[in-house]
């Protein structure tokens, strides 16, 4: 099993409209997305699971064939933030 972690900065003001954007998108998956507490201002971090790598790759495709509503939905998210990251991490069993 992985544990995938992405991480935006979204741009002053953006937090909340990118958090929620976020996870509307991750309706099928569960996730969480979480708001910084104490951490550097504006993060957005969300976090799911997938049971392997080749289900992680599939999510991906069907990202990118997502339903028109949902990419209207989407449109201009990249305009939210600042910068990004991708974290993937195997847990230990």
């Amino acid at each position: 099993m992985f544990i995938v972690k992405e991480t935006f900065i979204a741009k002053p003001g953006s937090a909340g409209k990118l958090a929620k954007l976020m996870k509307e998108s991750m309706e099928n998956v569960k996730a969480r997305v979480m708001l910084d507490y104490v951490a550097n201002y504006n993060t957005i971090v969300v976090e799911y699971e997938v049971k392997s790598l080749a289900e992680f790759d599939k999510m991906l495709s069907e990202y990118k064939n997502m339903k028109p509503e949902m990419k209207a939905k989407m449109s201009g998210y990249t305009e939210l933030y600042q910068t990004g990251k991708r974290e993937i991490f195997q847990v230990v069993e």
